[in-house]
């Protein structure tokens, strides 16, 4: 995997958020990856799974006070945090969990500007962190987030030297880090995008947090390792014809296929943008306009407005690549849908 050789000081705790197919969570674990969860449920999938307590972080920098004492009680004890009232939280019910303070990071420029939503100011650190001590609880580290949807690859190297900067106060009140969480915001394919990032986080690691400091490094890629992973196949269910007036051949067609936006095509997923679909079994050269309907009754159901594509007939089977971050795990059950099924492929080469 090119992660081990570009990043071969940081360690992924795949963000289960993204996807929690079982078979997908076991190769990861047969990899000795960690975990990164947000709730009792994903925390709980990847232990029963075998999943090793130390290798999971539970990183929700609010949680709900039974999610702490289902942490406390399994082991789980590496958790974010980025205020006050999340410390007292955590002192009454997990009093000897190692802790980790959230910064925040903004880039207005990111699809997903999670520092609207979580981590405390720079400026804020030296405080919250007396606090902390006052209350005699573990900090041992940062976190943070770049953000998500964004080509920037000088954010990830802008991160880490904000982290430098509250080791430093850290260290300057007698506390001594040893974590460093550089979260996730990864791309999802390979490509020259994310070599530069790696490059650009290899080179501010060497520089800010050099080897012999004995840092322990974390990430949290999601996208990264599961996006190219899966690819959703489905059936035609239904297909309707578009005719010009007095013409008798058909001047686009309407095909309603058996997922949807409630389902695997959420309104995240597509503000990414998805491959164009592909078509199993049918090599004609006409290709006509084509609008594709998902399963249920909302008029809003439409995975593609246009798209061009040999005539289909119902039980045809069309398919998109790179459906493995964020798809399922926002499904519904409106109108009863179901998840779909995996069947999990390997190379022969590889067997």
């Amino acid at each position: 995997m090119q992660w081990f050789s570009l990043l071969p000081r940081v360690h992924p705790y795949f963000a289960l958020k993204c996807n929690v197919d079982r078979g997908f969570l076991a190769t990861l674990l047969a990899f000795g990856f960690g975990f990164e969860g947000v709730s009792k449920a994903e925390i709980d999938t990847v232990l029963k799974m075998g999943a090793s307590p130390e290798k999971i972080i539970f990183a929700n920098p609010y949680k709900p006070i039974s999610h702490i004492k289902y942490a406390a009680h399994q082991n789980v004890n590496l958790m974010t945090f980025d205020n006050v009232t999340e410390l007292y939280k955590i002192k009454e019910f997990y009093p000897k969990a190692r802790l980790l303070l959230r910064l925040k990071f903004d880039d207005p420029r990111s699809k997903y500007e999670l520092g609207k939503k979580y981590g405390v100011e720079i400026d804020e650190v030296t405080h919250i962190l007396q606090i902390a001590r006052e209350l005699q609880l573990n900090v041992v580290g940062i976190s943070y987030h770049v953000g998500g949807g964004y080509t920037d690859a000088c954010n990830f190297l802008k991160a880490i030297e904000l982290a430098k900067t509250a080791f430093n106060y850290a260290k300057s009140i007698g506390i001594n880090f040893n974590v460093l969480d550089i979260g996730g915001g990864f791309p999802g394919q390979a490509n020259s995008l994310f070599k530069k990032i790696c490059s650009n986080i290899s080179s501010a690691l060497d520089k800010h947090f050099p080897v012999e400091d004995n840092i322990s490094i974390i990430a949290e890629p999601g996208r990264y390792f599961a996006e190219t992973a899966f690819t959703l196949v489905l059936c035609v269910a239904g297909k309707r014809e578009i005719y010009e007036i007095d013409q008798k051949i058909p001047k686009k067609f309407e095909y309603y296929v058996n997922d949807g936006r409630y389902g695997s095509f959420s309104e995240f997923l597509m503000s990414y943008g998805c491959q164009y679909p592909q078509v199993i079994g049918k090599k004609s050269e006409t290709l006509y306009s084509t609008r594709l309907w998902g399963p249920t009754v909302s008029g809003s159901d439409c995975i593609f407005e246009e798209c061009y594509l040999p005539e289909l007939e119902v039980g045809d089977l069309i398919y998109f690549e790179e459906m493995g971050a964020y798809t399922t795990v926002l499904g519904t059950n409106f109108n009863g849908l179901t998840r779909p099924v995996s069947y999990y492929v390997i190379d022969q080469g590889m067997w």
